[in-house]
C-alpha cells in the first residue's frame, strides 16, 4: 500500500514540558597516542607547566607523526640549544606537520 502524496495533519500535545536543560559534552584531541611522549601525561590533561587543559597547551605533531604537548616540545627544542633539533622519540630532524 503506497501513501505517496499523503500528508499527516495530526498534531499531538506533548506530555512533558522541558523547563531547564543542562548540556554536557566531552572533548578529545584528535591524537593517535594517548599521552605526550615527553611528560607522559594524557593529552586530555594539561602538561606539567599548565593549570588548565585546553587550547592553551594543544598537542603538536611532527612530520614524523609523533605528538607532544606544545609546551613540552618547546622546552625540549630549547634545551638542545646549538644542537640540531630532532624528535624526542625517533630522532628525525624536527619539522612541524602542516
Amino acid at each position: 500500500m503506497s501513501h505517496v502524496g499523503v500528508r499527516c495533519i495530526h498534531t499531538f500535545k506533548m506530555k512533558v514540558t522541558i523547563k531547564r536543560w543542562h548540556g554536557v559534552a566531552t572533548w578529545k584531541w584528535g591524537v593517535d597516542e594517548e599521552c605526550c611522549g615527553i611528560c607522559r601525561y594524557a593529552f586530555e590533561a594539561c602538561c606539567p607547566d599548565c593549570t588548565m587543559p585546553g587550547d592553551g597547551c594543544p598537542p603538536v605533531w611532527g612530520a614524523c607523526t609523533h605528538a607532544f604537548h606544545m609546551h613540552c616540545l618547546m622546552k625540549w627544542l630549547e634545551s638542545l640549544q646549538s644542537m640540531r633539533q630532532h624528535c624526542p622519540m625517533c630522532r628525525q630532524d624536527w619539522k612541524f606537520r602542516n
